[in-house]
Parts: C-alpha cells; sequence; structure tokens
C-alpha cells in the first residue's frame, strides 16, 4: 500500500484555493470508516488521524463516527453491482471498527451507514442541525469515494466543508489528489494536522 501512504503525506498547500480556520463552536469531526475492512488503507494515516481527533476532543469539537456495513440484499443498492458483492458485511470482523478507533468511539457516537455519502438515510443532517452544527471536518477513507461524497453533499445542504489532506486515504495517489484537487476548486477548505493545530490553538 505504499500508494496510500504516499496519499496520507499530501499538502494542502498544493491545491488550496482559499484559507480558512474551522470554529470550534460551530464544528464536528467526521471520522469515516475507519473499519478493518480497510486497515491497509488506514494504518500509514492513523497517527494523523489520531492527532486530529485528539485537536478536536481537546477544542471541545464534537465527534462522530461512521461505520460502513451491509446487513441484507435490500440495501447494497449500486454498490453490489459496481464491487461485484465483495462489500462491508454486518456481523463481520472486517465491518467493526479498528482497535485504536473503537476505543474512541461513544456508543451514540457512532454512525452507521450503507453507501457512499454519510447523509444517505442515516439522520445525520437532523443530528448535526439540532447539535448546531454549521461546519463538518472530513477524514477517513476511502478518499474519493465515501469521504469525497460526504463532503460534497454536505456542502450541497449549507455545512461549510474541511477536508484533511493527511487524515484521509484511499487505494491509489492519483485518486487522493484528484479528490483534493476537485474539492478545493469547489467544496471544501483544505487542511491537516499542522493547519488544525495552528489554527484551534494558534502557532
Amino acid at each position: 500500500m505504499a500508494a496510500a501512504a504516499a496519499a496520507a503525506s499530501s499538502s494542502y498547500k498544493k491545491y488550496e484555493t482559499r484559507s480558512r480556520n474551522p470554529d470550534p463552536k460551530t464544528s464536528l469531526l467526521l471520522v469515516i470508516d475507519v473499519q478493518n475492512y480497510f486497515s491497509s488503507m488506514v494504518n500509514p494515516i492513523l497517527p494523523r488521524l489520531l492527532t486530529t481527533i485528539d485537536l478536536c476532543r481537546r477544542s471541545s469539537i464534537p465527534v462522530l463516527f461512521t461505520r460502513h456495513n451491509h446487513k441484507s440484499p435490500s440495501d447494497y443498492g449500486m454498490l453490489g453491482e459496481w464491487w461485484d458483492n465483495d462489500l462491508v458485511f454486518d456481523g463481520t470482523a472486517e465491518a467493526e471498527l479498528m482497535p485504536d478507533i473503537r476505543r474512541l468511539a461513544g456508543q451514540n457516537e457512532v454512525v452507521e451507514k450503507s453507501t457512499y455519502s454519510a447523509f444517505e438515510n442515516t439522520g445525520l443532517q437532523e443530528r448535526l442541525v439540532e447539535m448546531g452544527v454549521e461546519e463538518v471536518i472530513v477524514t477517513g477513507v476511502m478518499t474519493n469515494l465515501c469521504c469525497e461524497t460526504t463532503a460534497r453533499e454536505a456542502f450541497v445542504k449549507g455545512f461549510r466543508v474541511f477536508f484533511s489532506t493527511d487524515a484521509t486515504a484511499t487505494s491509489d495517489l492519483e485518486l487522493h489528489e484528484a479528490t483534493l484537487k476537485n474539492l478545493a476548486y469547489g467544496f471544501a477548505y483544505l487542511v491537516d494536522c499542522d493547519r488544525l493545530q495552528d489554527g484551534l490553538f494558534g502557532k
């Protein structure tokens, strides 16, 4: 997974078109699908992901973790066809959050989903509105699938989006960087651990 490791080193500076820091009073961190199924992609970015979670916790920014899983063919949607039914099935070890993440996720902090978007049939939008959230910070995997889809949908639903360049990863560096370039152009402010540290706590 050299490509995934390389993706973790992408700098926000390469594609940034505008800059802004999250507001801790109205932000929420989304940790997308950090599950055993994706461990080979997650492992290279895990230290930066854990740092990002820690920065947000210390800033009193709430955190939600998504867990992608399928319970029956009725929830496969187009994913079954596209991935030849090689899916993440509920009740398997692959579907569980990775140990370093599972110990951080409270029972009420896990959002179950069955497609690329964390908003689709999950009640996430309503939950964010009830919490007074106006901004979301997106981390996790895969950069170009669930993370990107969630980021785009958040923007369309009226949330300001911050997208991590070093706490997201996918299977290929080109795919990772294509997402960063596209999101920076029209959907999200790019951040990394250092930018978050400076923005939340000052240099």
